[in-house]
């Protein structure tokens, strides 16, 4: 099976869905925000600081095309954002937006000293962010299921999704 992009705001579920459709998948996670601080041997805030967001952003598109063959991998809020990151991971990928609320996603990360846009912005700034994103999203990804529900039901959700997408490609080959 292709990668699996899991995308959206910060705070939507990202890695905690991507480690659930990984086990039910049988493949390997990846969560780009680790991949990338274990890479450059520091943080995200680090790099922010050291080498400005530029940089930060030609290293995470750099590092998504590593994770082209068979991962189900948690992109960072800001991935699918860059329109060639877009593009790639949906001509090597299934891309899968997790569109979930702004409070929820809120309440999630607002204590998150690891995340450069909280500690910088206010929360009205934040759901500006949100909403400028949401729609970007929606424009990247191959499927959009809703991020709301237990974990299960979100999984179940991913993956009928992702299957139900596989077999429509095959078919129309």
């Amino acid at each position: 099976m292709r990668s699996v992009y899991l995308c959206g705001f910060m705070g939507c579920g990202k890695s905690h869905i991507g480690r659930r459709v990984s086990k039910k998948l049988g493949m390997p996670f990846v969560d780009l925000d680790a991949y990338i601080t274990e890479k450059e041997k520091r943080s995200i805030p680090e790099i922010f600081r050291q080498s400005g967001e530029p940089y930060f952003r030609k290293l995470e598109a750099e590092c998504l095309k590593e994770l082209s063959d068979g991962y189900v991998v948690a992109t960072g809020g800001g991935t699918l954002l860059n329109e060639d990151t877009a593009k790639y991971a949906n001509a090597h990928g299934i891309t899968v937006f997790l569109d979930a609320i702004f409070p929820v996603c809120y309440g999630r990360i607002k204590n998150d000293a690891n995340r450069p846009l909280v500690v910088n912005n206010t929360r009205e700034q934040l759901e500006e962010i949100f909403k400028k994103r949401r729609s970007v999203y929606m424009a990247h990804s191959s499927v959009v299921v809703k991020s709301a529900g237990t974990g299960s039901e979100i999984t179940e959700n991913v993956i009928k999704k992702i299957k139900n997408l596989e077999r429509n490609v095959n078919v129309n080959i």
